[in-house]
């Protein structure tokens, strides 16, 4: 099975199937977790298994992109009590190794009945195109992630962005240039401050790239996981999910 075989097989015996025997076939035994919430291991995974069948938990996945050993889902779960809420929208990304998954991020945020764009924090496009264009796309989001979000240039934004088209879907901003400007220049008044200081994970395939990083609103550690739609050679649509990243977790991986 290539990567993203393996990790939608896993997630489907977990969340979907809820198959123990299958799950612990396809986790490695001492698979690292930075989901604050959950110890580390197979094993407190593989014991969750019974609970979410019990809980009626239904996952979705929007969309899928892998890049070497690398896979990012883009999720919806309902009947999600067990994760903490109703409904949460997440990113899950997982590293494989030797047949195995082997390692697993994520960040989760409870979707809002509301949106600044009008679009929710899953619609859109959902096709992966353009593969040949891929490490292009991807250079275009890390220079767009050094220089904006990052804070290097952040004049260059329209050599990343198009003015033209940018379609949201944080829940907080509108579309277009105009939409983000004002939002952060709102969470700035406020006293929430949007800083990104470091960027740990950039998975691209074709027109979409994601990203990991870590940051601050305000005073307040936060994890910022972002996805990109690239369209002739310009970011021109987004998704995210955004959390703040505790001080205690149920183990010592970090959040990253």
């Amino acid at each position: 099975m290539t990567a993203q075989d393996l990790v939608l097989a896993a997630v489907a015996a977990i969340f979907t199937d809820f198959d123990v025997d299958t799950a612990k076939g396809l986790l490695a035994p001492d698979y690292i977790q930075h989901n604050t919430a959950v110890p580390t291991g197979a094993a407190p995974v593989l014991g969750f298994i019974p609970g979410l069948e019990q809980s009626g938990i239904a996952l979705t996945t929007h969309r899928v992109l892998s890049e070497g050993d690398m896979v990012v889902l883009h999720n919806t779960y309902a009947n999600a009590q067990a994760l903490g809420a109703e409904t949460l929208v997440a990113f899950d990304v997982f590293r494989v190794q030797d047949g195995r998954v082997v390692e697993h991020w994520d960040n989760l945020q409870v979707p809002p009945t509301e949106t600044a764009s009008g679009r929710s924090m899953t619609d859109g496009p959902t096709e992966v195109v353009d593969l040949a264009l891929t490490g292009e796309n991807k250079a275009l989001v890390k220079g767009f992630i050094a220089d904006v979000l990052h804070g290097g240039a952040p004049e260059r934004i329209t050599t990343y962005i198009s003015p033209e088209l940018y379609l949201q879907h944080n829940p907080l901003v509108g579309d277009g240039l105009d939409g983000l400007g004002a939002a952060l220049t709102a969470m700035a008044e406020a006293g929430q401050a949007m800083a990104y200081s470091e960027t740990h994970i950039v998975v691209g395939q074709g027109n979409f790239v994601f990203a990991a990083s870590e940051g601050t609103i305000g005073d307040t550690p936060t994890a910022f996981f972002d996805l990109f739609r690239v369209a002739d050679g310009k970011i021109v649509e987004h998704w995210d999910t955004v959390s703040e990243i505790p001080a205690d977790m149920a183990h010592e991986n970090g959040k990253f």
